[in-house]
């Protein structure tokens, strides 16, 4: 049996146990606690999903070369978004169990009332499908053009992917944003933060950065992509290093502000998540997902390093993980400890989500061979 073979089946095997452990935190645990780990592990595999998306977009938008003989890997990971369609529309079986704004006696409370009009139940289901919608129409735009283009050599789909792009931005703008306020946010619709998508939009595109470095690594360790060079990691190191700046700004400027005004209705969001027990938590996630990532890339010849690149790829996905898990799981009212349910949710959405990639990565061409501006992007050079 070859490697591969050996692999795809040990992710298979961490899978089924993984969803026989889902299944049992149902049963056996509380439901609660069920839809609280699906909706971490939905919201990081659409993050990436996202994050690579826009990355795709970002190319077409600003007219990179550089970045063309490394965008399949983006492109591949980009169908995340696909998957995350099912996954959303059966997460919204979560709203009557983990939502506040769904329960009985919600519009007795005055701030949830004034909210009704926004958090409602077939609002958000709405808001679900438009969001759905607009990904996959985006996806087909962009992705798939870029796999017609292979056979086609059509140098006019360039032209359309970067003629979509901003209304793409836009797209995405909007939708990071619902999915910030109501998937995250409205766990306790009491609280509100004006910047809280932009903060997830930054998560998403360090985790989709890191998930596209990881994924072409892999490709290297086959064999393939050999004609991408350390001048192409070089610039994803930077993006890397870069956005890992820009979410610390972001996430420190909301909560300095909110400290700083220090009003009941927006401070409390932040109690239950730097005192207590969920304290340490808050500590490791500054120092992965700034303080380590800061220092391994700061020097030049850091960010064109493959081991220093996968290593900072695989602590930024945790990071991101573990921000999703400090964002949603204090709402259940446990202390941060996981347990045997946290590991299945694991297991079943590693294993999932592993598969799934590793089967992506077949798909299409290494090299966007159809790209008007791939021969440039080959002959880059810092």
């Amino acid at each position: 049996m070859s490697a591969t073979g050996s692999a795809g089946k040990l992710l298979g095997a961490a899978a089924l146990v993984g969803l026989c452990g889902a299944a049992a935190t149902y049963l056996v645990e509380t439901p609660t606690r069920f839809w609280t780990n699906y909706l971490i592990w939905f919201l990081f595999l659409l993050t990436v999903g996202l994050g690579t998306l826009f990355m795709v977009a970002l190319e077409y938008l600003v007219g990179s070369v550089w970045s063309v003989p490394v965008r399949r890997v983006p492109e591949r990971l980009a169908s995340f978004t696909l998957v995350a369609g099912p996954l959303a529309l059966f997460g919204l079986l979560s709203l009557k169990v983990i939502y506040p704004w769904t329960q009985a006696g919600a519009a007795a409370n005055p701030v949830l009332a004034g909210k009704a009009v926004w958090l409602n139940v077939p609002f958000f289901a709405a808001r679900v499908v438009l969001c759905l919608c607009l990904w996959a129409a985006s996806y087909w735009l962009l992705v798939g053009g870029s796999f017609k283009q292979d056979q086609t050599r059509d140098p006019a789909i360039t032209v359309r992917s970067k003629r979509f792009a901003p209304f793409f931005m836009a797209i995405f703008a909007y939708s990071v944003t619902v999915v910030a306020f109501d998937w995250i946010s409205s766990l306790e619709p009491e609280w509100y933060s004006d910047i809280f998508g932009v903060y997830l939009f930054a998560g998403s595109f360090i985790a989709g950065l890191a998930a596209s470095v990881l994924a072409l690594f892999y490709l290297v360790g086959k064999g393939r992509l050999r004609e991408v060079r350390s001048d192409h990691y070089y610039n994803l190191g930077g993006l890397l290093f870069g956005f890992t700046i820009f979410w610390s700004y972001i996430g420190f400027a909301q909560y300095m502000l909110i400290w700083y005004a220090n009003m009941p209705e927006e401070v409390s969001w932040y109690r239950l998540r730097v005192q207590g027990d969920w304290a340490p938590v808050a500590l490791i996630l500054a120092a992965v997902h700034f303080v380590i990532p800061f220092f391994a890339l700061v020097s030049s010849r850091a960010k064109n390093d493959p081991t220093r690149l996968k290593r900072v790829a695989v602590l930024a996905l945790f990071a991101h993980l573990l921000d999703l898990y400090w964002m949603v799981y204090p709402t259940l009212g446990r202390g941060p400890m996981p347990g045997w349910p946290e590991l299945s949710f694991a297991l079943l959405f590693l294993g999932g989500g592993l598969l799934w990639a590793r089967q992506s990565m077949g798909h299409g061409a290494d090299l966007p061979v159809g790209d008007p501006f791939l021969k440039q992007g080959l002959e880059f050079r810092l």
